[in-house]
């Protein structure tokens, strides 16, 4: 009876080692590959796009007011020489 036992802890034992290594290498190719779907996969791909729009205008923003204020200055300092 104490054979069959410990057989039966060995083949066990053995099934569940398979069981972690085959689980273990299961996860990390899901992670590998990504478990994104497709339509999240094209919703970040459509953020992304929105967000660098929003980046590129942003920019374009500031070199707009870096030229205004450029502008307002040449003005400033126009008045102030017409004062003294």
């Amino acid at each position: 009876m104490t054979a069959v036992w410990i057989l039966v802890t060995i083949f066990g034992s053995i099934i569940l080692l398979l069981a972690t290594i085959c689980g273990t290498i299961l996860v990390a190719m899901k992670l590998r590959h990504g478990s994104l779907s497709v339509k999240s996969r094209e919703a970040q791909a459509e953020e992304a796009a929105t967000i660098q729009e929003i980046y590129q205008g942003l920019s374009q923003m500031e070199k707009r007011i870096e030229s205004l204020e450029t502008l307002l200055m040449e003005r400033q300092a126009r008045k102030d020489d017409q004062h003294e």
